[in-house]
């Protein structure tokens, strides 16, 4: 086995371990290359069906093709596909883009407050109606006791700190300093009732890695990872207000590839044009503590 076959074995076990292991949960999709890489292995461990709901949380700042390529692949491979939002917050404009908070608190209110109500069924979830491509209100409205997310320690400081098993209390709160020991593949499932759990299956794996096994798979991405004639492209996907292209002339993975090899981005935060990272000090970790993904 090589490295990405080894990567990918023990991503595989992590999917196979937490659906074995708790009951209702589901897999956060960001739209972006590591969520998209982790909803692939997902089809690989459960022989080309996943039978985990996907839930995004939808700011409504997102780019638009984002939304695009999220409801084509969803209809393509016959994903359950539910999204939440902070209904209160955008129609009170409680946003950044409105002038009525700060990048953190548009954050907490559109992303961490979204993500907590919509896990637990406490705010409106609403699916994809696969006869018509629409979506309508999902009428389950039971907790999701676990969620799984495509978080790699080396992506920002925070994010470093992780377990591929990680509890929060009832509140989605993290408490940094009281993670479980993982030590030669022995992971911690047995938690205390009314623990949410967050299961990170990418959590070793790099940047590189990642475009690597895109590459080998030929896993369809969105095309805003790639420079398409501006010499500029994404590294990062987010909220259009507060994320920023790079400067690079790569048109697809092996380009790419080259580019991180070459070290051009080596000293250079893969979430640097994240704008709301700056605002929290060059990390997300105040925001993480407070069940951000």
């Amino acid at each position: 086995m090589n490295h990405l076959d080894k990567l990918e074995a023990q991503s595989v076990y992590i999917l196979r371990e937490a659906y074995r292991e708790f009951k209702n949960i589901c897999m956060l999709w960001s739209i972006g290359k590591d969520s998209t890489v982790l909803l692939w292995l997902a089809r690989k461990a459960f022989f080309g069906h996943v039978p985990i709901p996907l839930v995004h949380i939808d700011t409504h700042y997102k780019i638009p093709e984002m939304i695009q390529y999220r409801d084509d692949l969803a209809l393509k491979w016959k994903l359950t596909m539910v999204y939440g939002e902070n209904t209160q917050a955008l129609a009170e404009k409680r946003t950044f883009p409105d002038g009525k908070a700060d990048r953190i608190t548009c954050c907490q209110n559109l992303k961490s407050e979204a993500l907590k109500n919509t896990l637990s069924g406490e705010w409106n979830r609403y699916v994809m109606n696969h006869s018509t491509g629409k979506y309508i209100q999902d009428t389950n409205r039971e907790k999701y006791t676990g969620v799984i997310v495509g978080v790699r320690a080396d992506e920002e400081g925070s994010r470093s700190k992780e377990r591929y098993f990680s509890p929060r209390d009832k509140e989605n709160d993290w408490d940094v300093g009281d993670q479980p020991p993982e030590f030669w593949n022995q992971f911690k499932t047995d938690f205390a009732p009314g623990t949410h759990i967050r299961i990170h299956p990418l959590l070793d794996w790099t940047e590189l890695n990642i475009w690597e096994y895109i590459e080998r798979e030929n896993i369809p991405i969105t095309s805003l990872y790639f420079d398409r004639g501006d010499g500029k492209r994404y590294r990062s996907l987010g909220c259009y207000p507060c994320t920023t292209p790079v400067d690079s002339t790569s048109k697809n993975v092996s380009d790419i590839i080259e580019e991180l090899k070459s070290g051009k981005f080596a000293n250079i935060a893969e979430r640097s044009g994240r704008a709301q990272d700056k605002d929290d000090g060059g990390g997300l970790e105040t925001l993480r503590r407070g069940g951000y993904m």
